[in-house]
């Protein structure tokens, strides 16, 4: 078995092998000679800095020695923080998580090293070093299992956000898991944290999970209100500010009640929730970023407003709707909405689609950072393609309907849709004898590759949100 030389080892080498004095590779690395020559004889210890000038300086890799560094220079030495968190960084910064899980099952086994790591995940997480982050989360939860902490929760909240993304099957996993941490978090990041968590369950389209989240926030979020403005409990006013003003969360649980009623037909108590968002008239504060707030949500209900009433068969709005959103900048989803109620109602909107033939044609997949925008736009771009395809085909414009579906079809399979991909499946069988025999062999060839796929995955379960 090959022995592997210590890293002084292989830096004096090195120095003898290129024929370099310790100080002109002092030089080089921008390193005094005596911290070369410390290090060489092993007279001193070694920085992650030190390491990185000096593998830079031979040509290496910057984590070329990491493994090696902390076989002599941790796990040999007396743990010390103030040079451990260094080479955490960078063992982030360059993605090595294998050395940051080897540094902190050292850790780990002194229990006051656990709140460092916490903070350090808390910075990981800020800086976006996200699966170093989830790596301390993960760790620092399994120590605190048993504790019921604040910081438990918290890990989980953190984990929480980290997993999301257009997987619905691992946003699902990713939600239910952190169910039973959300209340153990203080009042403060429970907003956002209910507020989160409604919004992936709006994603999933589970809407008995989004009314129950967002009620809870709501009732929060107003119980904070009322003691902010209490002016006998100004001492216990929060430290900690919310994300947004403490009002905005009321008028946001409104409005998602609102998408939940809308979602199950149930117009009129829909209705009912976007009015308590439209009238913000009770709230008392008049600081620009609130001011911003009001008339955003009095907008939202104007346009929710159009879209309850045309969802539930009052087609007079579409004029309306349709001057409204040609002076938008994002018309999908208000696009999408008129071709759903054109395909309930057996409505003609060909002169809109027209209209907007350009922004059509030219549309493609957005992206979003944000936590629900980034689930909430694949599933837009693949219904719009969907209910395209289905109001094309219904109207006899074979062609492009399918070529519509093909496109939905293709999106909904990445994201693991279920309920698209049958839905997908279903309306190309429907028509699938008007279709070409170039398309007919197409879409075949595709649905073949998912059920090969899927038939190979042990437990495969598509959600059908």
């Amino acid at each position: 078995m090959e022995i592997t030389p210590m890293i002084r080892a292989e830096i004096e080498r090195y120095l003898k092998q290129q024929g370099i004095t310790m100080t002109e590779f002092g030089h080089i690395t921008d390193l005094n000679v005596g911290t070369v020559s410390g290090i060489v004889t092993g007279n001193r210890s070694i920085s992650v800095n030190q390491l990185d000038r000096i593998t830079a300086g031979m040509g290496l890799s910057p984590d070329y020695f990491y493994e090696r560094y902390i076989e002599e220079c941790i796990k040999e030495s007396p743990l010390n923080w103030r040079k451990t968190s260094p080479f955490l960084y960078r063992c982030a910064e360059l993605g090595r998580l294998d050395c940051i899980q080897s540094v902190v099952s050292l850790l780990l086994d002194t229990p006051t090293y656990i709140p460092l790591l916490f903070e350090l995940a808390e910075d990981f997480f800020q800086k976006a070093y996200q699966d170093a982050a989830a790596l301390l989360y993960e760790n620092v939860a399994e120590s605190e299992r048993k504790q019921h902490s604040e910081r438990l929760a918290v890990c989980q909240y953190r984990l929480f956000i980290i997993r999301i993304g257009k997987d619905r099957n691992l946003n699902l996993n990713a939600a239910t898991k952190f169910e039973s941490f959300v209340h153990r978090l203080n009042e403060i990041d429970q907003l956002d944290a209910l507020k989160d968590l409604a919004n992936v369950y709006r994603a999933l389209s589970l809407w008995d999970k989004v009314t129950e989240f967002s009620y809870q926030m709501g009732q929060l979020a107003q119980i904070q209100y009322n003691l902010a403005h209490n002016s006998k409990r100004i001492e216990t006013e929060p430290k900690k500010s919310p994300s947004k003003p403490l009002f905005t969360y009321i008028a946001y649980s409104e409005l998602l009640c609102a998408n939940a009623c809308d979602a199950r037909g149930e117009y009129e108590q829909a209705l009912e929730h976007i009015h308590c968002y439209a009238d913000l008239s009770w709230v008392k504060e008049n600081d620009p970023e609130s001011l911003y707030w009001k008339r955003q949500y009095q907008q939202w209900a104007k346009i929710n407003t159009y879209v309850n009433r045309l969802m539930s068969g009052d087609i007079s709005v579409l004029p309306d709707y349709v001057e409204y959103m040609a002076g938008e900048k994002e018309i999908f989803a208000e696009l999408l909405n008129i071709i759903e109620a054109a395909n309930r109602y057996n409505m003609n909107v060909d002169h809109i689609l027209q209209r907007f033939e350009p922004q059509i044609a030219a549309y493609r997949e957005p992206s979003s950072s944000d936590t629900y925008t980034q689930q909430f736009l694949p599933q837009q771009y693949v219904r719009f393609w969907y209910k395209l395809a289905k109001y094309s085909l219904n109207k006899g414009r074979y062609p492009y309907g399918f070529k519509c579906l093909i496109k939905a079809f293709e999106k909904a399979v990445t994201i693991n849709h279920g309920l698209l991909i049958t839905n997908c499946v279903g309306l190309f069988s429907r028509f699938s004898t008007h279709a070409a025999p170039e398309t007919q062999t197409q879409f075949q060839s595709m649905h073949e590759e998912v059920w090969d796929r899927n038939d190979k995955k042990d437990g495969f379960n598509l959600s059908d949100g």
